[in-house]
């Protein structure tokens, strides 16, 4: 669940101002993906934990609303469902703090419970808001199902580990990017090197998103720049997260992963310029009349 603020300003350390006003929305990165890929289109199961209190059954049903299925979905005893207390300024910008609460708990255990589903699908999608060896077993297992493999490195892990980097397709932003890879990655060239260094690292394919200037793309040791889609940004906190779920559905439904960059930009920017996480992603319908 995300606890939202908007302030003029993003607070820093030891100041205390007056926001504005405050609101619940469902969110979380891998909610968040899985919405975003059910409305560009998609069909989709989540794997993910929630827990007995009472934010649980409103996260739960906020998925079955946007025709998620959520059998995979496990409810923890005794602990907390995900919390991310979210601040956004007048520019759209945001600081988050996350407590990871049920989460925690997604074990390897659960991923190797849902080996079917994971089996019959086109594509797993990951984030790192659960524990790394969760992510590594359902890395572990859709290759040997040959199913394509997308992660979303966020939040960036503190230490990299090469087994992460075993997937068809990585796509932090820029800052998460810089984390990975110790470099630079402030403009479209930084971007570039950056994205050279994470299939070097052992990343199929790279894709950089970065904001108001666009994404770089590189596959087949060729970089693209997907030039950024103008908007005012209102706030940008599921604008990465739209971008993945619906670039893993067009690249699933089209086998070209430049156009589905190009697919996923505008859902993006879409995202960026409306408020809330779940609430600002757009339908299929909405990213098409707008590409």
């Amino acid at each position: 669940m995300d606890l939202v603020v908007q302030c003029q300003n993003l607070p820093i350390a030891g100041q205390t101002l007056l926001a504005q006003s405050s609101r619940e929305s469902c969110g979380g990165k891998g909610a968040n993906q899985a919405v975003a890929a059910s409305l560009a289109g998609g069909d989709v199961a989540m794997i993910g934990a929630v827990g007995d209190d009472a934010f649980a059954a409103t996260l739960i049903d906020n998925l079955k609303t946007h025709q998620v299925v959520c059998d995979l979905i496990q409810q923890q005893p005794a602990v907390a469902s995900g919390l991310a207390v979210i601040a956004v300024d007048s520019n759209g910008q945001n600081s988050i703090m996350v407590v990871p609460g049920a989460n925690s708990a997604v074990s390897q255990q659960m991923v190797q419970a849902a080996e079917t589903q994971i089996r019959k699908s086109d594509c797993l999608m990951m984030q790192l808001e659960t524990p790394i060896e969760s992510v590594l077993e359902g890395i572990r297992l859709a290759r040997k199902h040959g199913v394509r493999v997308i992660l979303d490195p966020a939040p960036a892990p503190a230490e990299l580990l090469p087994a992460l980097l075993q997937v068809d397709l990585i796509c932090p932003n820029e800052s998460e990017a810089a984390d990975l890879t110790q470099m630079p990655v402030t403009n479209v060239e930084e971007a570039k090197a950056a994205s050279k260094r994470l299939q070097a690292l052992g990343a199929k394919n790279v894709v950089i998103t970065m904001g108001s200037q666009g994404a770089v793309l590189l596959q087949n040791n060729h970089s693209t720049h997907v030039r950024p889609i103008p908007v005012k940004a209102i706030d940008t906190t599921a604008a990465g997260d739209a971008f993945a779920g619906a670039l893993a559905v067009r690249w699933a439904q089209t086998g070209d992963l430049l156009k589905a960059v190009n697919f996923a930009n505008v859902a993006g920017a879409i995202a960026a310029s409306r408020s809330g996480a779940q609430a600002s992603i757009a339908t299929q319908q909405e990213i098409e009349s707008t590409t």
